[in-house]
């Protein structure tokens, strides 16, 4: 039955034209597909930056605000982290059997990853509104912040399902050919969160409150949005009642190709929960907000990264899946050289502007002193992360999840914690700061090594992964 299924799937697919991704040049495929990616990931960044940008200079709120929100940061952290977990693994499946003209798979694998998402969205946000107060004072809130903290989180959870649909589903239709409709969708949400932010937190004096309030709104429209778009006859690959009924062979594969984004994300909030206790210990609530500063100003330099590795993934995947292993080696020479150079552009705004960067989220003197210095410290090795990011993910796109995990995990549980937690003993404040370049230039230097080892060996790897086999 199997097999006359797979013959149903090639005829199928031999009646439509060749898909561009097999055949298209690849610096061409790069900029279709990784331009509108990154567009989207920047305009999506600004949920949480614009909202500390509009708490930051609220009267009353301040540092306060900006140090309640980034006490919160690492939940938010957790939602994304399961939303990559079933959005990227279902993408990357979804591409690599496009790739290899099973068509009737690659729907299966569409809806079973739409389910995954709404039930997983679902108990988040009931979990969430449950324990919302003792999750913040274990992830660090002080008294004077838990208020804040508690105010903008329990509305943020009433938002989970549609924040974590619309991430997961806006990497499935990217990986459907679609990434104009991706970039839309971040678009959509960003800016009404835009519009919606000074409205409620100043025009409704809701404060805290309302930038909590315009971001779930906001989520709810870009889930609307992208989904719908799946629901349209228009569509080639739709969302389907019937085909939604769990499958255990494509969960298991789905859940181990999104496992590396998903660990990634998950080991990045725990390193903010023991960030936001050592900044608390060594620095007190002016650090954490600090450091809220400098998490918003990464979350920008690095989107672009984040969206170049997005448009440059069903590429990789589905080459991977045709056998075209000059091509992949083309996109990951191209992707990594326009990473090098982002992320240089990026390192040196830091570095010549640091004091009106951190003047955009808050003026108070302390702070603003505090946040130059950590902007500049954190990111000193900032031009080597573009290619340590592409470099694991390399391994995620081509179906080997254990590699990108084990590469993932490097930088932020083998280096970076450790080093938080050694050098502020060591050298307090300034020795935590200092943690980050240093985990940084390691973690490129080992991933350059693997990375040149797995292109090195793409055509062994294709013949013996037995993972992608039926």
């Amino acid at each position: 039955m199997k097999d006359i299924e797979k013959k149903e799937d090639i005829q199928s697919a031999s009646e439509h034209y060749e898909n561009p991704l097999g055949v298209e040049k690849t610096s061409v495929l790069l900029r279709q597909f990784s331009i509108p990616a990154i567009v989207g990931m920047v305009v999506s960044a600004l949920y949480n930056v614009v909202d500390r940008i509009y708490i930051g200079n609220a009267p009353g709120i301040g540092s306060q605000g900006l140090a309640g929100i980034t006490i919160g940061f690492p939940i938010m952290i957790l939602q994304l982290a399961i939303a990559l977990l079933f959005g990227i693994g279902g993408a990357t499946l979804f591409a690599i059997k496009l790739g290899e003209k099973r068509l009737n798979e690659a729907d299966e694998i569409l809806n079973n990853t739409f389910a995954l998402l709404l039930i997983s969205g679902t108990l988040f946000m009931i979990f969430g509104i449950s324990f919302h107060k003792p999750l913040l004072r274990l992830f660090g809130a002080s008294p004077e912040v838990l208020p804040y903290a508690m105010d903008y989180m329990r509305i943020i959870f009433f938002g989970s399902l549609f924040h974590m649909t619309s991430l997961g589903m806006n990497h499935m239709m990217r990986a459907n050919g679609k990434p104009n409709l991706a970039m839309i969708t971040m678009f959509a949400g960003a800016g009404t969160n835009i519009i919606l932010d000074p409205i409620f937190i100043f025009g409704f004096k809701m404060g805290i409150a309302g930038a909590a309030l315009a971001t779930i709104i906001s989520q709810a429209v870009s889930m609307t949005w992208v989904v719908g778009n799946f629901f349209s006859q228009k569509n080639r690959h739709r969302i389907q009642f019937k085909l939604m009924k769990p499958r255990w062979c494509h969960i298991r594969r789905i859940a181990a190709l999104g496992t590396p984004s998903f660990v990634l994300q998950s080991t990045n909030s725990i390193l903010h929960v023991v960030l936001n206790k050592s900044l608390l210990t060594y620095g007190g609530d002016v650090a954490i907000s600090a450091m809220g500063i400098v998490n918003s100003v990464q979350t920008i330099l690095l989107m672009p990264i984040t969206g170049l590795n997005q448009g440059l993934q069903p590429i990789i995947s589905f080459n991977f899946g045709a056998k075209k292993y000059d091509r992949i080696k083309s996109a990951e020479r191209q992707a990594m050289t326009a990473a090098t150079i982002i992320v240089v552009v990026g390192w040196m705004l830091t570095r010549i502007f640091p004091t009106q960067i951190v003047a955009m989220f808050n003026r108070e003197p302390e702070l603003l002193k505090l946040g130059s210095y950590a902007l500049k410290t954190w990111f000193w090795m900032l031009p080597v992360v573009g290619f340590q990011i592409l470099g694991a993910n390399f391994f995620q796109a081509i179906g080997r999840p254990l590699s990108a995990m084990t590469l993932t995990l490097t930088r932020q549980v083998l280096l970076l914690i450790p080093a938080i937690i050694v050098f502020s003993r060591l050298w307090g404040l300034e020795g935590l700061l200092f943690a980050a370049p240093f985990a940084d230039g390691l973690a490129a230097a080992i991933t350059g090594m693997k990375f040149r080892l797995g292109i090195m060996s793409l055509g062994k790897i294709g013949k013996e992964s037995k993972f992608l086999k039926a």
